[in-house]
């Protein structure tokens, strides 16, 4: 539904924190899912861990942000960033590896004005490798 070069237009993320590479559903102002191809040529496997390389969990949930975030912009949202103000019931119940495609699938629980509460979940093979709820907000960057 939505490809890389679309992702871009909707997200400031670029190489190497840019973690979403196809939307494949949109239900403007409610839910989205997505994929991340998981490869040995990411940059934290260098680190996370040696001889045994495993996606850290921090950016399974950035993952689950991005896509959050495409759905806000997609959904008319007005900004052009969205920053995280909680994550809370994160769970990581499975390593994911390289060579795993990770299928992101995003709920929107509340939205008042520019905050969002989302829930998601990380999936690969059918299986749920992490979970979390989070809420952001859309704002206008300020650097």
């Amino acid at each position: 539904m939505m490809n890389i070069n679309e992702i871009m237009k909707y997200l400031p993320h670029r190489y190497p924190f840019l973690l979403v590479d196809r939307i494949t559903d949109m239900q403007s102002g409610a839910s989205a899912s997505g994929l991340k191809n998981v490869t040995i040529n990411e940059a934290f496997f260098q680190g996370h861990f040696p001889g045994q390389p495993i996606m850290p969990g921090v950016l399974i949930v950035e993952a689950m942000a991005q896509v959050a975030g495409i759905l806000a912009f997609s959904s008319g949202i007005e900004g052009d960033s969205v920053y995280f103000m909680s994550i809370e019931k994160a769970k990581f119940r499975r390593p994911v590896v390289p060579g795993d495609q990770i299928i992101l699938e995003i709920k929107v629980l509340q939205q008042r004005g520019k905050v969002w509460k989302f829930s998601g979940t990380a999936s690969v093979d059918g299986k749920i490798a992490s979970e979390a709820q989070f809420t952001a907000m859309v704002t206008k960057a300020e650097i």
